[in-house]
């Protein structure tokens, strides 16, 4: 199957970018490679897009994609946790921009036989770069009960989280959970039929997210790479960010705001002792959200987020 996925915010995304004939940027989410046909359309015939990807399937597709923009693109199989490394290996000091989309690819939850989907009976793995050794299994079979309940309620905000984790536990005393239409059927037998029925969404959802932040350590990474990206901006450069849940969103709001260094001393202080230091600026004092016509056309566009900062 095709590595299919339609770019989210695309004009968006682009606008905010600055995009333009020379300019360097960095794709750390390759995916389907959307975003980066079109920033490459915008930076030719003489600019650079890096992209990254630590799923080695949309690195393969990326090729095929970018083919035409060959010379003006360098792609690399790797976190982007690690793309100071990556520009220092191009020799490359700070570039113009750089985009994240956290948002999952149809191709991943269709087609990559990992058990992202709850509606397919799929190996419990989860892993987007299968170099790492975590699985989903594992933690589904290893974790404690308290532990299982603090992932599902704190990365999917499960109400029923301590059940679910309870029945996990009780259930792979008997048999190893090895699949995803089993511990989805597990989900959905431990939710009370009522509250499930109220729910807009699938019982497992919620679950399956968690499970999926925790194996590739989503927030941490996230974390890490804020804390760090705006080294690798050139003045003027700009970081955009689409997130697709409530706590990835979070952790990019506080980091850019910490970024623009206001001041936090008490208003009665007659001098500023944080020494706080402004190194950008939010251009997106509101979030960002898909019109309703780009959800109608692509409903996994629906909870996106998109943030941007330029740095000073």
């Amino acid at each position: 199957m095709p590595y299919k996925h339609i770019p989210v915010m695309l004009s968006e995304v682009v606008h905010y970018l600055n995009c333009s004939p020379g300019k360097t940027y960095v794709d750390c989410t390759l995916g389907g490679a959307g975003h980066a046909s079109a920033i490459c359309k915008k930076i030719a015939p003489n600019g650079l897009l890096i992209g990254i990807d630590q799923d080695e399937e949309a690195i393969r597709n990326g090729k095929k994609v970018l083919k035409t923009y060959e010379s003006n693109v360098r792609l690399f199989h790797d976190n982007f946790i690690n793309t100071p490394a990556i520009l220092s290996q191009l020799n490359i000091s700070a570039v113009d921009g750089v985009l994240l989309d956290l948002g999952f690819s149809f191709y991943q939850i269709e087609s990559s036989g990992r058990g992202f989907s709850f509606q397919k009976d799929e190996p419990l793995d989860m892993r987007m770069n299968l170099d790492s050794k975590t699985k989903a299994e594992d933690i589904i079979n290893m974790a404690k009960e308290e532990s299982l309940k603090k992932i599902f309620s704190e990365y999917g905000e499960e109400r029923w989280a301590r059940h679910i984790a309870r029945k996990i536990v009780q259930i792979r005393k008997l048999k190893r959970i090895d699949s995803s239409k089993q511990l989805a059927q597990i989900i959905c037998e431990t939710i009370p039929k009522k509250a499930a029925f109220k729910q807009k969404i699938h019982p497992a959802t919620k679950v399956f997210m968690a499970l999926r932040i925790a194996v590739n350590k989503e927030l941490e990474v996230l974390a890490s790479f804020m804390d760090n990206v705006f080294d690798a901006l050139k003045p003027e450069g700009r970081l955009c960010v689409l997130t697709f849940h409530s706590l990835e969103d979070r952790i990019v709001k506080h980091k850019i705001k910490a970024l623009e260094g206001k001041c936090t001393c008490p208003p009665d202080f007659p001098k500023c002792v944080c020494n706080k230091k402004q190194v950008a600026i939010s251009l997106t004092k509101k979030v960002l959200r898909p019109t309703k016509e780009e959800i109608e056309k692509n409903p996994m566009a629906r909870s996106a987020k998109l943030r941007v900062a330029e740095k000073l």
